[in-house]
């Protein structure tokens, strides 16, 4: 037996670890899910002497430097007062820094995924049925969560995820994963959310040209079966993503001009955390559909031009850190014909996925999708070692 299964049937009968799955597959219910991570994190500081502190150690300076960051961003905010609400974020990074501490291995790591992609499917049929009950254009489908956009945020990570397992099967059962596929992509496609089509799409297209390229050619055929078979509000839906005279579309290229007068006039450090919604009249364009906003919908200007260039850099060194770590291992599984391929492909489809939907949406704020995007990105760094 090798050391990453070792012992492992001692390791998951800790708490510990239970606790900090169960946070992660109690998405559904928010306050749940803030319950269980507030326990894991009062057992973590319980057993502090018992943990491995040292395998913090490849996250601990982006994650100090984002940290301090904010906390100057919030100082030098135009209302501290108000921004000092957004200092709640520093709870928002536990899945990232408790994950390499409670999660050890490849099987463990494993568990988490399956725990949460069956909830996620459990989740998806929730919202299928709403979908069924006369949900449409005006009230869309949201499964269990507050929104439509959390809801298609988290069905879309669970899908690259469970594509990445199907890719690297390992001699597992796969039926399953298949099985959960469908209920999923329903309920993506019925929750009429734009920004996750177009990061899946995106991403599924690299992985085909990295992977299987000849796949492109189904493009042609699949397309036209999708607008002759899908429903007409997912179609229309489709269509209006190129349409520039979209309201929609055109209320984001204003937040856009918005964004960057904020940036400019506060480079360093933005605006303030929370700023935003709140100076967004002093900063519209005179011909945005909206007087005001609550968010830039887009998860990269949003933050820079609350917090400035030098928070942008720091999240980037974050993520980026766990892709090139994940990329690199995926290479090595590789070619070594190893049995974390699927772990380290879902890293980097996920972080993929996250960013390029973050394009078009404020998804770093939408705690539900940032918690098993920080778990994501802690995958890297739980498979690191060998399991006690």
């Amino acid at each position: 037996m090798t050391g990453d299964t070792s012992r492992l049937g001692i390791a998951e009968k800790r708490p510990l670890f239970w606790l900090y799955a169960s946070h992660l597959w109690g998405l559904w219910g928010i306050a749940l899910s803030n319950g269980l991570l507030v326990l894991a994190l009062a057992a973590t500081a319980w057993r502090a002497k018992s943990l491995e502190w040292r395998r913090l150690r490849p996250i601990a300076l982006p994650v100090s430097a984002y940290l301090m960051l904010l906390g100057a961003s919030i100082a030098l905010s135009y209302e501290p007062v108000v921004s000092l609400v957004e200092g709640k974020e520093v709870l928002s990074l536990l899945p990232l820094l408790l994950a390499p501490l409670l999660v050890r291995g490849r099987e463990q790591v494993r568990r988490v995924l399956d725990g949460f992609n069956l909830m996620a499917a459990l989740a998806a049929v929730y919202g299928l049925s709403q979908f069924f009950n006369g949900f449409g254009v005006e009230h869309r489908i949201r499964g269990p969560f507050s929104h439509y956009m959390t809801f298609a945020g988290v069905l879309m990570i669970a899908d690259v995820l469970l594509i990445a397992q199907l890719v690297h099967p390992r001699g597992r059962k796969v039926w399953w994963r298949v099985l959960i596929l469908v209920p999923i992509n329903l309920a993506l496609m019925g929750s009429l959310t734009r920004s996750a089509w177009v990061a899946l799409f995106l991403t599924l297209t690299g992985l085909l040209i990295v992977r299987a390229p000849r796949w492109l050619l189904a493009y042609l055929p699949a397309g036209v079966l999708f607008f002759v078979l899908a429903p007409a509000p997912v179609v229309a839906r489709v269509v209006s993503i190129f349409d520039l005279e979209d309201v929609s579309n055109y209320d984001r290229v204003c937040m856009v001009d918005a964004g960057l007068k904020m940036i400019a006039e506060r480079p360093l450090f933005g605006i303030g955390p929370g700023m935003v919604s709140v100076r967004y009249p002093l900063y519209r364009h005179p011909t945005a559909p909206r007087e005001t906003v609550p968010h830039l919908h887009n998860s990269l200007l949003q933050l820079t031009a609350e917090r400035g260039l030098l928070s942008l850099v720091a999240l980037i060194w974050i993520m980026g850190a766990s892709f090139l770590t994940a990329w690199r291992g995926y290479r090595r599984e590789v070619a070594a014909g190893g049995g974390r391929k699927d772990l380290y492909l879902g890293v980097i489809l996920a972080l993929l996925a996250f960013h390029l939907a973050g394009l078009f949406e404020d998804n770093w704020s939408d705690t539900e999708v940032q918690r098993i995007v920080l778990f994501a990105a802690a995958i890297p760094y739980c498979l690191r070692g060998p399991v006690p």
